[in-house]
């Protein structure tokens, strides 16, 4: 089960990294339909000038479009960073059943980072578990944000 979580969360560092060389902050996102991967998404919000191009938002517009239905019940979403207010209200409304994330963000976490929407009142609130290959998630989120501050716009 844990190599599972780990192959997972692998492929979301992957889009991560592939963000990071686009210029985009690196975080990645893959969901998961009985061992499938359905939904794949990463930032791409300077590249649409979209603040709703989250990895997660482009993940689950992704897996709705593969399964043909808004409802994600029966899915599980990986994610590098702990989802925002954005992406978590998305998962609720998805209806996603479970979440998976690497790294806590302290500044928009809303899975316990900030807040956690996850504990509140809604119906068809996922599991939740942080923490997935956590070092790794920071690492590639440390290394943009220090490429940035010695003036490279991308990382090579």
């Amino acid at each position: 089960m844990t190599a599972d979580r780990e192959f997972y969360m692998r492929q979301a560092l992957d889009l991560a990294r592939e963000a990071a060389l686009a210029g985009e902050v690196p975080v990645g996102c893959v969901i998961v339909r009985k061992g499938e991967i359905v939904g794949r998404g990463r930032n791409r919000r300077e590249e649409k000038q979209s603040a709703a191009s989250h990895a997660e938002m482009e993940a689950i517009a992704q897996a709705n479009e593969v399964l043909g239905s808004w409802r994600l019940e029966d899915c599980e979403l990986y994610v590098t960073l702990e989802p925002c207010p954005m992406c978590a209200g998305a998962i609720l409304n998805a209806r996603v059943s479970r979440v998976w994330y690497g790294a806590r963000d302290g500044a928009f976490g809303a899975c316990g980072g900030v807040v956690n929407l996850f504990m509140e009142d809604f119906p068809n609130r996922p599991a939740l578990v942080g923490g997935i290959l956590e070092e790794e998630c920071r690492a590639v989120l440390s290394e943009f944000f220090s490429g940035l501050r010695q003036g490279r716009d991308k990382l090579t």
